[in-house]
């Protein structure tokens, strides 16, 4: 038990539970009595499981007289929902947006697959994930998820040729209708699994399909046939307040006993990157990173800092962000090996981003940076858009907006010029 934590940015609340290892802060709602309720409270980064019983699997024999509460309907609640059903006396779900879930379709691996790979072979399924999933054409779909399927159906629709040419606006109008079939699908997929035709019209999903993290389960939308569940749609508004006995929503209380906080984190774009990895870093002269990145983030292919010799930075700013992040990590340290490498073999021992390169990178940034803006305001708040004000995110600190297949591609060809440019060597 780490004890009470406070999560930066939130109001004061009873909140106990273990230790958070994510890379941005857990994020509380900021509510109106929140430091009053009487009950058990923790975040799901904080998972108290000397209170609920069970562990990451489930078992959660704690509950089994418990009314529990969860606010939030996002990634987290679609996998944790089913466990709490099963074991809570009851189980009260605060919807503010309801969750785009699409299937699953988890199928056991027989025993004998791995025996027909040939080497290079996992390397081979990231790539061709990443493609699919950024919208590039494949010859084979070598994972065939609902990720995967899905892009792909899109992308078909959107560029049938795989030619990225043609009218931006016929292409733009092209994704809509694509978005608008997916979106049909997910909520027709509703109405066949969930009994009750008012909680199934309450769980369906009005925007676009990357509004919102993708969700895939097939279990979430079959708790809410169980008797003990209950969800309560606030029609786009969330919980008003929390009282010591339990939540208000829609002008009415639900006593709990229990209440699970499934409501994120902060944004990892607008959180200063002191406060992810607890420590700062001290460049030359005595010049913190937190000061040079004071009003947002200036690097090299998001990898290197001017005035910070030897020091290799792995993160989505500045840099490519794509779903499957092991991936772009692992592009990310290829390209930081080929580095140290090619400075040994020079016979140099310090190596850092020059002015000018760090200079002509965030122009870089600057320019793409706002591609998503409009797409981003029209939809429902959320982490993708930062509640609702995608503006309001340091521009500085986004991913590299030409997508990351692009950046792959950027950093690939600057390998193969071999000139280590904007780099300064001693």
């Amino acid at each position: 038990m780490a004890g009470e934590h406070r999560p930066r940015g939130s109001v004061p609340g009873p909140v106990r539970g273990h230790v958070d290892r994510s890379d941005a802060p857990p994020k509380l709602p900021g509510l109106p009595g929140l430091e009053t309720f009487a009950g058990h409270s923790f975040h799901t980064s904080r998972w108290d499981f000397d209170y609920t019983g069970g562990d990451s699997t489930g078992g959660l024999t704690g509950l089994r007289d418990k009314k529990v509460g969860v606010i939030g309907t996002g990634s987290t609640t679609i996998q944790l929902a089913p466990h709490l059903a099963e074991w809570a006396e009851q189980l009260v779900v605060f919807q503010r947006t309801p969750a785009a879930v699409d299937v699953r379709g988890n199928r056991p691996t027989p025993p004998d697959w791995a025996d027909g790979l040939e080497p290079g072979w996992q390397q081979r399924r990231m790539e061709n994930f990443h493609a699919l999933t950024s919208g590039v054409p494949q010859d084979e779909d070598l994972v065939q998820d609902r990720w995967t399927q899905t892009t792909a159906k899109l992308a078909a629709a959107i560029l049938p040729t795989g030619d990225t040419g043609g009218d931006p606006k016929e292409r733009a109008l092209a994704a809509e209708r694509a978005d608008f079939v997916k979106m049909e699908e997910l909520r027709a997929r509703i109405d066949d699994v969930v009994v009750d035709p008012a909680t199934a019209a309450a769980l369906k999903p009005y925007y676009r399909v990357y509004c919102k993290r993708p969700c895939f389960h097939d279990g979430y939308l079959q708790t809410f046939n169980r008797p003990n569940v209950t969800l309560v749609d606030t029609d786009g508004q969330g919980v008003e307040r929390l009282t010591p006995a339990g939540v208000v929503a829609n002008g009415r209380e639900y006593p709990v006993d229990c209440l699970v906080f499934a409501t994120g984190y902060e944004h990892e774009f607008a959180v200063p990157y002191t406060d992810r990895a607890g420590y700062d870093i001290v460049g030359r002269d005595g010049v913190k990173l937190s000061q040079k990145w004071a009003d947002g983030a200036h690097t090299l292919h998001g990898l290197q800092v001017n005035g910070f010799p030897n020091c290799f930075i792995l993160s989505k700013v500045q840099a490519g962000r794509h779903v499957n992040i092991a991936y772009m990590l692992g592009e990310q340290t290829r390209h930081l090996a080929h580095i140290v490498k090619c400075v040994e073999e020079r016979g140099h021992q310090v190596v850092e981003a020059s002015e000018a390169g760090e200079k002509e990178w965030v122009e870089e940034i600057l320019r793409l940076a706002s591609n998503d803006i409009d797409f981003l305001e029209n939809c429902t708040p959320g982490l993708y858009n930062n509640e609702g004000d995608p503006s309001g995110l340091p521009l500085l600190n986004s991913s590299y907006g030409g997508g990351s297949v692009e950046f792959v591609n950027i950093l690939r060809r600057w390998r193969e010029a071999g000139d280590l440019a904007g780099l300064e060597l001693r």
